[in-house]
């Protein structure tokens, strides 16, 4: 066993060489090779229909030989629905411990509003907006129950 040894290994080594030799010289040979053309992809490109955008009229100058050196555009709208004043009010709470936390959240599923936490290192404040103050007066009274402290106020007005 210790003589196939070490004969077979200088064989594998000599083999590895001949190999390393042969590619060597078949890679680097003077041959001339005929060099193919490129690739050519044809393909068809059947064109779309363009449809009627007004944005579209701005590209095809620029194809027709003259551009414009501004985009204006003209909108016309109609000023003939009646614009309603909104008014926003903001309920505002803070919680203190968990429990507070969890009977405002199973009361605001109940009242269906959406709600605001941010939370910091003294607690959790609330906020909600709504446009219904009586749903939020409502949500006040419910939460004195649970002692939370929350205040309604005016958010925003517009005219």
């Amino acid at each position: 066993m210790h003589t196939l040894l070490k004969w077979l290994t200088p064989l594998i080594g000599i083999g590895v060489a001949i190999f390393i030799v042969m590619f060597l010289i078949d890679i680097n040979s003077s041959k001339k090779t005929k060099y193919l053309e490129p690739f050519q992809l044809e393909s068809v490109v059947t064109p779309k229909e363009k449809s009627k955008i007004w944005l579209n009229h701005f590209s095809d100058t620029q194809r027709l030989g003259y551009f414009y050196p501004v985009n204006e555009v003209y909108i016309q709208t109609s000023l003939n629905e009646k614009i309603t004043s909104k008014t926003i009010y903001k309920l505002s709470a803070s919680l203190i411990d968990p429990y507070q936390l969890f009977c405002l959240k199973e009361e605001l599923n109940q009242h269906k509003l959406k709600y605001f936490l941010k939370r910091d290192k003294l607690g959790v404040e609330l906020d909600i907006y709504s446009k219904d103050n009586k749903k939020l007066n409502s949500l006040v009274k419910v939460l004195k129950n649970y002692q939370i402290i929350a205040s309604v106020k005016l958010y925003k007005k517009d005219k």
